[in-house]
């Protein structure tokens, strides 16, 4: 019988391996030709530079402006400045 266990654990590192930093997902993102839409989806791209705890918060950023964007067009039109006159 050998001693290479021994060895082996005298080998490993006495401190575990850090996790890796963030990493770009890419994920490609095509534009809608909407705007404000296209500027949320953008914004997606925050988190490739975030940690994962820091993703809820752009993810319910994202996903709030593209509710209100979805709200704004069932929402009655605004009457222009002579549609109100009589």
């Amino acid at each position: 019988m050998t001693d290479e266990a021994p060895e082996a654990a005298a080998d490993a590192p006495e401190t575990p391996a850090e996790p890796a930093g963030p990493a770009p997902l890419g994920v490609a993102r095509t534009a809608t030709g909407h705007a404000g839409v296209d500027g949320l989806l953008e914004r997606l791209a925050a988190v490739d530079h975030l940690t994962a705890d820091g993703h809820v918060e752009v993810y319910e950023d994202v996903h709030r402006g593209l509710r209100d964007a979805l709200n704004a067009l069932d929402a009655p039109p605004v009457p222009g400045p002579y549609e109100n006159r009589s």
